[in-house]
């Protein structure tokens, strides 16, 4: 049965959250605030918080250079997964993956149906992970941010949640690269 087993301690880890749009700032990011606020809650580390416009070069840039850092282990963006003409956060992204995660969009989907019906299929989240990085692309609307944290990143990212999560196998997300 999943759950925490609470004999292993809590292990934090960084993380970092893009918002991708361009109207939204600081002051009425409300997507970012909710994922801070989660973050924060469940005892991690917010590393950075930016917010750029859609354009596929901004954010992959945004991210590349947070997947450098040896502080953040987690990015996740907020933003740009629809279908419209500025909707490009998947495509700046996916390019970076190593490994593509398609459980990750499978599972957010099947939350999100359970919420608004077939409106889920609007939206192309989506992870992945590059350079020892997990990386979450996650719908704009502070609700898509919610069930994505609240449904899956947050046990995922606690090494109590058994049987596995991404905490245990962080260590070993660059092997391929150590290989002969």
């Amino acid at each position: 049965m999943p759950g925490l087993d609470e004999t292993r301690p809590f292990i934090a880890v960084g993380i970092a959250v893009l918002t991708v749009s361009d109207t939204r700032t600081r002051a009425n990011d409300k997507s970012g605030d909710t994922l801070e606020a989660r973050i924060r809650e469940a005892g991690h580390r917010l590393e950075a918080r930016a917010i750029v416009s859609d354009d596929r070069q901004k954010i992959y840039d945004q991210v590349k250079s947070w997947t450098l850092n040896e502080a953040i282990d987690v990015v996740i963006t907020t933003g740009g997964t629809g279908f419209t003409g500025r909707d490009v956060t998947p495509e700046a992204l996916e390019p970076l993956f190593e490994k593509r995660m398609d459980g990750f969009s499978e599972v957010f989907h099947r939350i999100s149906y359970d919420k608004i019906g077939t409106s889920t299929i609007q939206s192309r989240a989506t992870g992945g992970v590059a350079n020892r990085t997990f990386i979450f692309v996650l719908p704009g609307s502070p609700g898509a941010c919610k069930d994505a944290w609240d449904g899956i990143l947050k046990q995922q990212l606690d090494y109590r949640h058994m049987p596995c999560n991404f905490v245990e196998i962080m260590p070993r997300l660059d092997e391929h690269l150590q290989r002969g």
